[in-house]
């Protein structure tokens, strides 16, 4: 019942936040030490409640320690911050991996042809309730604040994309009017960075965002998050809709 988990949840964000936990975040996840103190003291929050519900499981051998439960729960946290959220609903399972992976990928050709073969991963999202990292990525991207990629922000962004309407929603959904703005911001912005990467010219954002809409949500996140004054100055309408969506102004940190 709705009651019981929003009681539950109360209960545990209410917890001391173990000093362990704190000296890990402030030494590993750079975003955290730019925070105003009200925000850290929100995410800290949103930490205890996230790992109190994920599970975390290890591949390749990889034994999950502290460390890497409570940076990769700072990084997810800061996309629910100020947000009205119901802690990745869709999502049950963190599995990690020492590094980069190897899965078996369907590429969509012209034509109509589709090739599925092996591609070496970083991290993936699934609508089934798990999502996969490479830690030696997540730890790399937590200690860069400013470098522009952030595996954890790009799969956690497909999260939200997936759980639209179940509780990770921002107002910016709630509005038909704001609903409309934001959608024909992304698309135009889409559609920039695909004739970019069609022509072979230069873009401020990660091509790799080129894909689809969904990677374009996920690509423009991590820059939100780790280039926000370029992209406020390079793409002000899509830094607005991103402000907007997580109600969160990281340029003016």
């Amino acid at each position: 019942m709705f009651w019981l988990k929003k009681w539950r949840r109360s209960r545990i964000a209410n917890r001391q936040f173990p000093d362990r936990w704190l000296a890990i975040i402030e030494k590993n996840v750079r975003i955290y030490n730019r925070l105003a103190t009200w925000d850290k003291e929100e995410l800290l929050r949103h930490i205890l409640v996230f790992i109190a519900e994920k599970r975390f499981e290890g591949c390749g051998g990889l034994e999950i320690t502290e460390e890497m439960k409570i940076i990769i729960a700072a990084l997810g946290c800061m996309l629910i911050l100020h947000r009205r959220t119901d802690y990745y609903p869709g999502l049950s399972t963190i599995l990690v991996y020492p590094n980069a992976f190897v899965a078996n990928r369907a590429e969509f050709l012209p034509g109509g042809v589709i090739a599925e073969g092996p591609q070496v991963l970083l991290g993936e999202s699934h609508q089934t309730g798990v999502v996969i990292l490479s830690w030696d990525d997540v730890k790399h991207d937590a200690a860069d604040a400013a470098g522009g990629r952030n595996v954890v922000f790009h799969e956690f962004a497909h999260q939200i994309d997936i759980t639209y309407g179940r509780g990770d929603s921002s107002s910016v959904l709630e509005n038909n009017a704001n609903f409309l703005a934001w959608a024909a911001v992304l698309q135009k912005n889409y559609e920039r960075l695909r004739q970019a990467a069609a022509q072979n010219q230069p873009a401020f954002l990660d091509k790799y965002g080129a894909i689809d809409p969904a990677e374009f949500f996920a690509v423009a996140t991590e820059f939100f998050f780790q280039k926000p004054k370029e992209l406020k100055q390079s793409h002000p309408d899509l830094y607005n809709e991103m402000k907007n969506f997580y109600n969160q102004d990281p340029a003016n940190i």
